[in-house]
């Protein structure tokens, strides 16, 4: 049987060859791609049930943006955004919904509102009991590498090896299984510089040590900008399917993305390509 997370629910999310592919739903006016395009629940609800449409495996959730420079949310406020959300998406599809948040009080809300999975861009380390919260709901949790300052000296393969294996720590002291566990490096302006993004990206398969499922979300990131020469984010999404088409073959089981429809189109044409050829009559 292959690898599979298990939601709250008991449905399983089969991790196999076909890459799943995560939506991304920003209720926010400062998040560094879509920052303000989403103005109101209906409207966030709309663009979740299109992503949907359009082949979102899950459809990630998010209230408070993470650019750098950033305003600090409290949970009332990042609440009041994402439930109303989450409520009209049950509503509307059955595809599992994922909390983008590092605050445990937001998960856990977030999770009795019908949330199946856990997204934190702090790896559990800003807010470890958001790792019980997990535990307790059944729910997989996706712990991303995160730094306060960039360092261009860093070796940084070797810090997110380091700072997972302390989250994957967390989670599982915490009751969360290896299984429901999922590693992300951070790509892009999470205390990164672009070429230290783009070395991630390449070795991304030196992530498969720590024992759990790898996420890549590369889109539309400053570093795919930096290699392409596109300003607006919004132009990067050629680079962006090139990165992750890369990232799965290096091992990535699930890519976080915004532009759904260009990278379903484009990974149903390489695994169509990468299946053996038929032996002619």
């Amino acid at each position: 049987m292959p690898p599979a997370l298990t939601l709250p629910d008991g449905r399983r999310l089969v991790l196999d060859d076909r890459t799943l592919l995560m939506g991304i739903v920003n209720i926010t006016p400062d998040s560094f791609s879509d920052g303000g395009m989403l103005q109101n629940a209906a409207q966030a609800i709309a663009h979740g049930v299109r992503l949907v449409e359009e082949g979102a495996d899950i459809v990630d959730v998010g209230g408070e943006s993470t650019r750098p420079g950033h305003a600090p949310l409290d949970a009332a406020t990042e609440l009041g955004r994402v439930l109303p959300v989450i409520a009209g998406l049950r509503e509307r599809v059955g595809t599992p919904l994922s909390i983008d948040t590092w605050k445990a009080e937001v998960a856990e809300a977030a999770l009795q509102a019908g949330v199946s999975i856990v997204n934190d861009v702090w790896g559990a380390q800003r807010d470890p009991a958001i790792a019980g919260v997990a535990a307790r709901h059944g729910a997989p949790i996706i712990l991303m590498h995160n730094r306060e300052t960039t360092d261009p000296g860093l070796d940084i393969l070797s810090d997110v090896l380091r700072f997972l294996e302390r989250s994957v720590a967390i989670a599982r002291e915490a009751g969360v299984p290896r299984e429901q566990i999922v590693v992300d490096p951070g790509i892009g302006l999470f205390g990164k510089t672009p070429e230290q993004s783009l070395r991630l990206i390449r070795e991304l398969a030196q992530l498969e040590s720590l024992g759990c499922p790898i996420l890549l979300g590369a889109s539309r990131k400053s570093v795919i900008g930096v290699v392409t020469g596109q300003s607006v984010p919004a132009d990067r999404v050629a680079g962006s399917v090139a990165a992750h088409l890369y990232g799965a073959t290096q091992g990535a089981a699930i890519i976080r993305i915004h532009d759904v429809a260009a990278h379903a189109q484009a990974f149903k044409v390489w695994r169509a390509l990468s299946q053996p050829a038929e032996p002619s009559a």
